[in-house]
Order: C-alpha cells, then sequence, then structure tokens
C-alpha cells in the first residue's frame, strides 16, 4: 500500500495546487444578432443555431 515516508514542503503542494483554478466560460459573437452566446448552444436573444432558426423568441 502507498503510504508517504516523508512531508512534502508548501512549495511542492503549492506547485502541484496551481493547476487547480477554475476557467471563464468561453463566448463567441452571434453572427445574425452580434450578441455574446455560448459556442455550440442556441443564442438566447435571437434563436438561431448554425444560421437556422430554431426557437422563435417573443420579442
Amino acid at each position: 500500500m502507498g503510504v508517504p515516508q516523508h512531508r512534502q514542503s508548501k512549495s511542492r503542494v503549492r506547485k502541484r495546487r496551481a493547476m487547480w483554478k477554475l476557467t471563464a466560460p468561453n463566448h463567441i459573437e452571434c453572427p445574425q444578432c452580434h450578441k455574446p452566446k455560448m459556442p455550440h448552444y442556441i443564442c438566447p436573444s435571437c434563436g438561431f443555431y448554425n444560421s437556422k432558426a430554431v426557437i422563435a423568441i417573443e420579442s
């Protein structure tokens, strides 16, 4: 069974944990209404996806 034989230093632990950070979601511009939207999602403001009207948005 793997049991640690020595204590890991603070710098070694912090270097390992440095990659745990969260990344912000990526947004792209909708080609129809030019508002930001998530990639591979229907645009919430105009209802288009892949240059096709998928849902009807009530104004």
